[in-house]
């Protein structure tokens, strides 16, 4: 039976769907932008403060199911600028344990949500 995953802890959609959605142990989380939930304003001018700040959107709804970044197995990350991959690398690197990471994919796109620079999807198993 499919749950809806939803926290006030991480950033409302702006859109018609839902922060997550948890199907047979398995966690599908939207794409997470850097929007800090509390003020609803976006983090710019730092693309490491805006990677760790998708990166805490997605913990906040790995939270809220039950869940760690031990259970994710898969991350997709969209940039708006791959010169910028090394800084969003290390950033979201720090949330991981090398030996145990995820698969990933970073694309580089023309344009983002609210055209900001980073937005993390993650898939997590329990």
């Amino acid at each position: 039976m499919k749950k809806i995953i939803n926290t006030p802890n991480a950033p409302a959609p702006i859109g018609p769907y839902n922060q997550a959605t948890l199907m047979n142990g398995t966690l599908y989380i939207s794409g997470q932008i850097p929007i800090d939930p509390a003020t609803g304003n976006l983090v710019e001018g730092d693309i490491k403060k805006e990677t760790t700040q998708s990166m805490e959107n997605l913990k906040a709804i790995l939270d809220e199911a039950g869940m760690t970044f031990d259970h994710v197995v898969k991350t997709s990350i969209f940039i708006k600028d791959m010169n910028q991959f090394s800084e969003i690398n290390e950033a979201y690197g720090a949330y991981f344990d090398a030996e145990t990471a995820p698969a990933r994919e970073t694309v580089e796109v023309a344009n983002l949500p609210k055209f900001v620079n980073v937005e993390i999807s993650m898939i997590a198993v329990k």
